[in-house]
């Protein structure tokens, strides 16, 4: 299975379910395109869920950087949900850990938008 990106809207959130593996071969740059998307229609909330990525390497780190900073211009805010142990130890060396708010799943990050989960 190759990497897919899922979406769906809860209020004024957009939550983006990322599966399979974020890499140079497999995600490239759909994940940044799919930002620029709901950001050009006026997203200003994002969640990214990573409980489905079984690995990310360092093309992948970039694009979850370039997706921070894509949100970021628009003045909005993208928060990591659910990311696993391995993934989350690949955003500790990068130290994106001190960039994103982390949340153990959807509900969390919608909570700290504001919305009901």
């Amino acid at each position: 299975m190759g990497f897919q990106l899922r979406q769906r809207e809860i209020g004024r959130v957009v939550v983006i379910e990322a599966v399979g593996r974020l890499t140079s071969t497999e995600g490239h740059t759909r994940l940044r395109d799919l930002i620029h998307v709901v950001t050009g229609y006026g997203t200003k909330k994002l969640i990214l869920n990573l409980s489905k990525v079984e690995f990310i390497d360092s093309s992948g780190i970039g694009e979850l950087a370039r997706s921070y900073s894509v949100v970021r211009q628009v003045g909005g805010e993208m928060k990591l949900a659910g990311v696993n142990p391995k993934i989350l130890s690949v955003l500790e060396i990068s130290q994106l850990d001190r960039i994103f708010d982390i949340y153990p799943g959807d509900e969390p990050a919608l909570e700290a938008f504001g919305e009901p989960g």
